[in-house]
């Protein structure tokens, strides 16, 4: 069976970890979510409220990891999903991230990310040149890192598939899918 991996962590969105998890399983993949450490990773919820200038953040889920990034064999995955939230803010600074991020780009593999994941792609350089969807906020990083930021709901740049929020779900899914059928099929 094919396997996909979900990079994620504490404060990484909930359903961005959860809609991933259940649309890729539903098409027949075996899904891991790996974070620092096996455990309850407490997930956010991040949502639009009137009166506020940006999101709000509630307590999400708690979601299961099944691997724990130093126990993560790359190579074991035909593709990978970042999900945004806070998580990626501090999960860029994991000594394994980057280990486990460049495989994928390094062997061309499908790489699905969404919101605030371009922080962890950024800060290893591998947005130059790249066309970006991201969560609107984060031109400025996704340009300072070299990517060309687009804003809307889906953006395909070889095998890379990116979106800006949880509101872009179906459109992120459905091309990250039509991509890893073609290459990866269950």
């Amino acid at each position: 069976m094919t396997k996909v991996l979900i990079l994620a962590g504490d404060a990484t969105e909930s359903l961005e970890t959860l809609y991933p998890y259940q649309r890729l399983k539903e098409e027949g993949y075996e899904v891991d979510i790996a974070a620092p450490e096996i455990k309850n990773i407490r997930t956010v919820i991040h949502d639009f409220e009137p009166g506020f200038d940006t999101y709000t953040e509630k307590p999400g889920y708690l979601v299961k990891a099944t691997k724990k990034f130093s126990d993560v064999r790359p190579e074991e995955y035909s593709a990978l999903v970042i999900p945004g939230g806070r998580g990626p803010e501090y999960l860029r600074n994991h000594p394994e991230t980057e280990r486990i991020v460049r495989h994928f780009f390094e062997t061309n593999k499908p790489v699905a990310h969404i919101c605030h994941a371009p922080l962890i792609l950024g800060s290893l350089g591998l947005l130059k040149g790249r066309k970006v969807a991201a969560y609107p906020e984060l031109r400025k990083d996704v340009e300072l890192a070299g990517g060309i930021f687009i804003d809307n709901e889906v953006v395909v740049d070889g095998n890379m598939v990116s979106s800006r929020s949880w509101l872009d779900h179906p459109a992120w899914m459905r091309e990250f899918i039509k991509i890893l059928k073609n290459k990866y099929p269950p």
